[in-house]
């Protein structure tokens, strides 16, 4: 993790649907990284049913880390970006839905509404004042 930082990058850990996610809890804590994705699908490939029950882990990690970058990937779109920005998720990666859409904008504007409800309570809000307000990492949304 440290020749990771020194090459100024950022250190991960990823989760699969079926690992405890009490596993990186101590990576965590021990501060060896910034980020943990509890993937919402299996890896391997695009276009998978998003799977809500990931959404504890996001949960849990949310309530014993208030300051952790949490990524979600796998199976969200605007049916399912609610349940992740709402269990605490700030970092929200959507691919099929986007590129799968003739929309694609739309389809990102509405992705993005969600996320700025969640952080926020409305979607006018601004990132820097609430980061001002209340410490926490922004909500950040990739295609």
């Amino acid at each position: 993790c440290q020749k990771i930082r020194q090459a100024g990058m950022h250190a991960g850990i990823a989760l699969r649907p079926s690992t405890a996610v009490e596993c990186v809890f101590p990576y965590v804590e021990a501060g060896d990284v910034d980020m943990v994705l509890p993937l919402s699908v299996e890896p391997g490939f695009g276009g998978q049913k998003f799977q809500p029950a990931v959404m504890s882990k996001v949960c849990a990690l949310r309530g014993r880390f208030s300051h952790l970058n949490i990524e979600v990937d796998g199976g969200i779109s605007p049916a399912t970006i609610d349940q992740a920005a709402q269990a605490g998720a700030n970092i929200i990666v959507s691919g099929s839905a986007v590129f799968g859409s003739s929309d694609r904008a739309g389809v990102m504007r509405k992705l993005r509404e969600a996320v700025d409800k969640a952080a926020f309570g409305t979607s006018a809000a601004s990132f820097d004042h609430f980061n001002d307000q209340q410490g926490a990492q922004p909500m950040s949304l990739a295609f």
